[in-house]
């Protein structure tokens, strides 16, 4: 006679699959609620639209698919999807991939096909960022192919730590108050861009990706520059998260609510005609108002433990 004998504390494996089922119905849920706020509150996508998904092979833009399918299924409005992928001819860029998985899926897919790897390689000096003038040749193919598609809308992968590292790249590198807006027009003033992760973390996409079991297609065109600045921001806000969980929530609601007066940008606030009127204004000094800063969380109760 034999015995299996497992840790008192460990789930049975029936149990444990269950459980890991209910933690995926809930991110799914929360997920499916953040972009559809975030769809909702930029109104990023009316009725009738056609939305170009930039699809990259990366977890964010899987998620931004799978993510806006869920939701076409169940919105009242009708709108299409289609997903487009840049190949940028790098070497050893699996082109099967994509096309396979937007297959089986069902959707509607393009693969544009642009050398954009050779031209970033002869452009940029050996050990120096490629991700700049890589971004500017992917944007100006991707607004083109939008055209030719008749997409009223341009869905970008971008989260919301992304929009947060990029505020602070601005803010550190470029002397700049500027992020990723959920919405803006391009520069031509032809194409509306959207973000509609943009109130989603990034764990949770890492979360949903692994439980979707995605097939990530990784850059290896500049995956392997550790140094970049965006790369020790993203370093910075996560032990900062890590120090004060929830210090990332409160930065980027802090990006909802601007004080143009309590800034120094003239562009954007009457420093110069600002005078007396003997009247109360929000725009007015609070230094004699109660703070408005939340109380910090308490502290756990400590225990003694005795050995």
């Amino acid at each position: 006679m034999s015995a299996v004998l497992t840790e008192a504390n460990e789930p049975l494996p029936l149990e444990r699959e269950r459980r890991l089922e209910r933690e995926a119905h809930k991110l799914e849920k929360r997920l499916c609620r953040l972009v559809g706020q975030a769809i909702g509150d930029y109104n990023m996508i009316g009725h009738g639209d056609k939305v170009m998904v930039c699809l990259s092979g990366g977890k964010d833009s899987y998620a931004l698919l799978d993510i806006l399918l869920k939701l076409k299924a169940r919105a009242p409005a009708d709108f299409e999807l289609v997903a487009v992928n840049l190949d940028q001819k790098q070497p050893g860029f699996p082109e099967h991939v994509l096309p396979e998985y937007l297959t089986k899926l069902g959707v509607p897919f393009h693969i544009e096909n642009q050398d954009t790897y050779s031209i970033v390689k002869d452009k940029i000096e050996p050990g120096k960022t490629m991700c700049s003038l890589c971004s500017r040749l992917r944007r100006g193919i991707l607004y083109r192919v939008a055209d030719e598609l008749g997409a009223t809308r341009i869905a970008l992968g971008h989260h919301r730590d992304d929009i947060l590292q990029t505020f602070f790249l601005n803010m550190f590198f470029g002397g700049k108050l500027k992020g990723m807006p959920p919405k803006l027009v391009s520069d031509d003033g032809r194409h509306m861009v959207i973000r509609p992760l943009a109130y989603v973390a990034e764990k949770d996409l890492v979360r949903w990706a692994g439980y979707r079991q995605f097939p990530i297609i990784p850059c290896s065109l500049c995956g392997s520059q550790e140094n970049l600045q965006r790369k020790q921001v993203a370093a910075m806000l996560r032990e900062w998260e890590r120090q004060y969980p929830g210090r990332i929530d409160t930065m980027f609601t802090a990006l909802q609510n601007i004080v143009p007066s309590h800034l120094a940008d003239g562009t954007h606030y009457d420093f110069k005609g600002l005078a007396l009127t003997g009247v109360a204004s929000d725009d007015g000094d609070r230094a004699f108002d109660p703070p408005e800063f939340p109380p910090p969380p308490a502290l756990p109760d400590l225990q003694v433990i005795r050995i």
